[in-house]
């Protein structure tokens, strides 16, 4: 009977475990998600419009270029500010394409790279020949395949800093179309955002996205640009920001005229690729950071089987109101949340998405330790 007497412990220590479990995850939306759903953009007590150098690296781009590439031209900026389109050793058209556009916008400046940087793989290189022949001190970056959501973007984005703000994070959004892969794509690109948003106003800020972000060019040399992350493909936005944002350099902007938006991809496969990518430089982030997002990251994929096992052995009347409280304080969150990043239309289905993170964190685990790609387009 000693030896049976485990089993008979099992049930309440799963409904136990579930129950630290709901906590843990409670603790950051009460703690960092709030933040975000409750955000009000302070008041400034003076608007400045600073000359702005915005920065495309473009490879093989001229379909994506033809179509987005005018949405950063025509831009109701009123100071000073410029085009830069990176063309990196492109074989499409993206050459003739930028010399046509050239005609109509003198704004528009072209800087053609024929050589490949010897050990710098991926983006960096590009951008930061880029970011060598801005003009100005606000850098305003987003990528071929991105639009601006308004003819304010510029204005908008810019008007982020103050006296010690370095850093302007915005949100990357993509275009809704019909079907269920591209809700999927939009749901865990506002979860990303939810989070990455919400640890910049806890002032934890570790990352933002290279389709919408802005940093002072002098941040960049100080800190001697890529120079550290120089021999990994990725990290140009995340790792980046990683190394050098602070709760004070940092401010984000979540006006829906400073969003960009993109396609997304059409197929399943496609999206996974991409989003590998991006996972593989999770495992260069600061210890703490990689702290907070593996808690929450574990204890979200735990959620789920705990509530199932401990509803099948526990009692259910004391399971469920643990569930539902978790579901209310999150969907709440969620609702909040959503309608600041125009994604309301996805509230109907969030809890779907939610039990599908599961799934998500089984399908895109491997890529922390998978060696990435070391080409960037």
């Amino acid at each position: 009977m000693e030896i049976l007497k485990p089993y008979f412990h099992l049930p309440i220590l799963l409904f136990i475990l579930f129950c630290l479990i709901t906590f843990i995850q409670l603790f950051y939306y009460g703690w960092f998600f709030r933040r975000f759903a409750f955000f009000k953009p302070r008041t400034k007590d003076k608007s400045q419009q600073h000359p702005v150098s915005v920065i495309i690296c473009a490879r093989d781009e001229a379909g994506n270029l033809s179509m987005n590439l005018p949405g950063s031209l025509v831009q109701k900026y009123p100071s000073t500010h410029e085009i830069i389109v990176v063309n990196h050793n492109s074989q499409d058209d993206t050459r003739y394409l930028l010399d046509e556009f050239k005609k109509t916008f003198k704004g528009l400046h072209i800087v053609t790279l024929i050589h490949e940087a010897i050990g710098i793989p991926g983006k960096k290189y590009p951008l930061s020949m880029g970011i060598k022949e801005a003009e100005h001190e606000i850098l305003l970056l987003t990528d071929a395949d991105c639009v601006p959501a308004s003819e304010f973007w510029i204005q908008k984005m810019q008007d982020g800093y103050d006296d010690n703000i370095e850093i302007v994070l915005g949100y990357g959004a993509y275009h809704k179309k019909p079907g269920s892969l591209n809700k999927l794509i939009r749901f865990e690109t506002f979860h990303s955002a939810l989070q990455y948003l919400s640890y910049a106003l806890a002032g934890i800020p570790y990352m933002g996205v290279g389709r919408n972000l802005s940093y002072k060019k002098n941040l960049f040399l100080r800190n001697k640009g890529f120079s550290s992350i120089n021999h990994l493909p990725g990290g140009d936005d995340d790792l980046f920001i990683n190394l050098v944002a602070t709760k004070n350099n940092t401010n984000i902007v979540i006006d829906p005229e400073a969003f960009t938006l993109s396609n997304p991809k059409k197929k399943f496969g496609d999206w996974m690729r991409q989003k590998t990518r991006h996972y593989t430089t999770g495992k260069y982030y600061k210890p703490k950071i990689k702290f907070l997002l593996g808690l929450y990251s574990s204890t979200h994929f735990l959620f789920y089987p705990l509530f199932i096992t401990s509803l099948i052995l526990f009692n259910w009347k004391y399971v469920l109101p643990v569930f539902a409280l978790r579901l209310i304080v999150q969907g709440f969150i969620y609702y909040r949340s959503m309608k600041k990043l125009n994604e309301g239309d996805l509230f109907a289905w969030w809890w779907l998405f939610d039990i599908w993170m599961f799934l998500y964190y089984i399908i895109f685990l491997p890529a922390l330790w998978k060696k990435p790609r070391p080409t960037w387009n």
